[in-house]
């Protein structure tokens, strides 16, 4: 069988070319596709949902997603198309910035580096990762992944799914029913949880009045988790410090409170964007465009008609 796989970078283009049975060719979404009979379309990086409409010009296809998140997609993509995700791409990366974060919050780290640019050596005594208490919300990829790099810094780890269950090695993951109880003993807050109506607005007034004074809320999930004017009101009275690489809006406009505020820690939306990115979504995308070809199983189906 030979297939024909539409692909956004060179850096796709190069890694399909010259594959038995596959017929790369380039295509963004944004101009008219360059032919009709595509088998597999992967779109630009962190393009929004309705780029997908643009599929309405070519034939029912296989899509093959650069991120882990598809909220919105369902709304766009047009009927009869199937739409994979790039779990297994993200993880490590997002895992990493997440514990960066975390340092960077608790060791004060943005205020020793604006002192060293002024010249100055300030001191002082900072929070400690270790012995504190993380709650992670959500255990999918990414929540497994910041666990498993949390566990070496001697924190007492807990986990939260959106049911309580008992995992494989009969460790116990609570549900989200169960945040009002826990909230309170946390130091750290992890939000990894996929955005969908159970988890949109997750973060709210009751939620942020259940942490204790001082804990860390640590988004690495989808700006829309947290309720934006509730986070800055917690923020601006000093009850909680934040570290976030989402916001809701995304991205953040000039003169947004989150940028006035110096208890909150702001990377833009760069969780999965690393040098281990391209080689992973290569990969991928190789695979899937071989088992396409040679009639196997997908990865990753998310979406299907």
């Amino acid at each position: 069988m030979s297939i024909v796989v539409s692909l956004p970078s060179d850096e796709l283009f190069q890694a399909l070319s010259g594959l038995p049975g596959i017929t790369p060719v380039r295509w963004d979404l944004e101009e008219p596709p360059p032919r009709k009979d595509l088998d597999l379309v992967v779109p630009p990086y962190l393009s929004k949902p309705p780029a997908l409409r643009a599929l309405e010009q070519v034939g029912r296809c296989v899509v093959q997603s650069q991120s882990i998140g598809y909220d919105g997609v369902s709304q766009a993509l047009p009927e009869g198309f199937t739409f994979c995700n790039a779990a297994s791409v993200h993880e490590t990366s997002t895992a990493e910035l997440a514990v960066g974060l975390i340092i960077a919050a608790q060791r004060e780290l943005p205020g020793f580096v604006l002192a060293a640019q002024q010249g100055e050596w300030r001191g002082g005594t900072t929070r400690s990762l270790a012995d504190s208490q993380v709650l992670v919300i959500g255990q999918g990829g990414v929540g497994r992944a910041v666990t498993s790099r949390l566990a070496p810094f001697e924190v007492t780890l807990v986990r939260v799914a959106s049911k309580s269950r008992t995992d494989a090695d009969g460790e116990v993951v609570h549900g989200v029913d169960e945040l009002p109880q826990l909230l309170p003993e946390a130091d750290v807050v992890v939000l990894a949880v996929p955005l969908g109506p159970g988890t949109t607005g997750l973060v709210d007034e009751a939620f942020l009045a259940a942490l204790k004074p001082g804990a860390l809320l640590v988004n690495v999930a989808r700006g829309p988790v947290v309720n934006t004017d509730a986070l800055v009101a917690a923020l601006s009275e000093g009850r909680i410090r934040a570290a976030l690489d989402v916001t809701d809006p995304e991205p953040l406009p000039a003169g947004h409170p989150l940028w006035k505020l110096d208890n909150v820690l702001i990377t833009p939306h760069v969780g999965g964007n690393t040098t281990a990115m391209t080689p992973r979504v290569t990969a991928l995308v190789r695979a899937q465009a071989e088992a396409l070809r040679d009639g196997k199983p997908l990865r990753n189906i998310v979406i299907e008609p």
